[in-house]
């Protein structure tokens, strides 16, 4: 009962944001500033009327162009931007796609380290005789949970969404896990109206700090240097941890890829790992932070650049929201 990543598409919207742009809505934004400090150029957005499930239907048909969707026996759907508070999307999407009603289905909602925890949970089911052949998409529309005020994550996230097939395998393409979760930071990264705790309220007054940033709590909030001291605390001991559960060491690994947060935060942790530059992927130039979406993202454009070939053992490692974290290695 092995598994293994056997076939990975990803889709970004139509819609593009510049640098530029932001700069003419925000004049002490300045372009050469946005990209030194975030590594991001341009980032693509859904229009009004689109949503996560609809970049989750396509970049699915696009992995169908050459991959039989009868297949499938299993949807894990990774996403914060859900159409509906219920039904499942994983349900929606199903129907959608056309696929077999003898399928199982669900949603599940995590952040940035959501791609590697939907690659324990098909391993687990791949494992448990369950199914072998799971779909794992993974679909985020930041975009639509952003204050048209907020410049700071105006410039850093974009909306994409990555389809990946996880199948049973003759040989162990994933390997051990490490988990990680720590909720005393859950409101350092937060929307906090719109469930059922507080509600949406047209009422809800803007907050501007002293530095200019706006805030309001019907849209995304997050508490940059908190984020920030998180994941420099734990990264480098998930990176640990995970080699250690995989008898592995830094120098028996191909490549790495991490969560594309922002080129800051990527430079500062592949420095204190003492990681050499050409086994770090960064690919958030054109993108920007797709959540969820940014680890296949850039494993797909590795394998496609020939970055990472068959055989390669290769480290992920996700952290965000939640506070939430996981690492893996896999093997192509």
């Amino acid at each position: 009962m092995n598994s293994a990543i056997t076939k990975i598409e990803y889709f970004l919207p139509d819609k593009i944001i510049t640098n530029e742009q932001l700069s003419q809505e925000f004049p002490e934004w300045e372009t050469n500033k946005i990209a030194e400090k975030v590594g991001i150029k341009l980032r693509h957005l859904v229009s009004s009327e689109e949503t996560a499930t609809d970049l989750a239907i396509r970049v699915s048909e696009k992995l169908f162009e050459s991959y039989d969707r009868k297949k499938i026996d299993f949807i894990l759907y990774c996403t914060q931007s859900p159409d509906y508070i219920l039904p499942t999307s994983a349900c929606i999407i199903q129907h959608k796609l056309g696929l077999s009603t003898n399928i199982g289905a669900l949603d599940f909602n995590l952040g940035c380290s959501g791609f590697v925890y939907g690659l324990s949970l098909a391993k687990g089911l791949i494992m448990a005789g369950i199914a072998s052949e799971i779909l794992l998409i993974t679909a985020e529309t930041y975009s639509k949970h952003l204050h048209r005020l907020d410049k700071g994550n105006r410039s850093i996230f974009g909306d994409g969404a990555a389809a990946t097939v996880i199948s049973r395998s003759e040989s162990e393409g994933i390997g051990n896990f490490d988990l990680g979760t720590d909720g005393k930071g859950f409101e350092n990264l937060i929307i906090k109206n719109g469930g059922a705790k507080y509600h949406y309220s047209e009422e809800t007054k803007d907050i501007t700090d002293e530095n200019g940033f706006v805030s309001n709590d019907n849209y995304l909030y997050m508490n940059g240097p908190e984020i920030f001291n998180f994941t420099i605390q734990n990264i480098p001991l998930l990176v640990n941890r995970t080699l250690t559960k995989n008898n592995l060491s830094l120098e028996t690994i191909d490549y790495i890829i991490f969560h594309q947060a922002n080129k800051f935060m990527l430079d500062y942790l592949r420095k204190k790992l003492k990681i050499p530059v050409e086994k770090f992927y960064q690919n958030m130039t054109n993108t920007g932070n797709t959540v969820s979406a940014t680890i296949p993202i850039a494993l797909k454009d590795s394998i496609d650049k020939k970055l990472i070939i068959k055989g390669n053992k290769v480290l992920l490692a996700g952290f965000g929201v939640g506070y939430s974290w996981a690492g893996t290695v896999i093997e192509i």
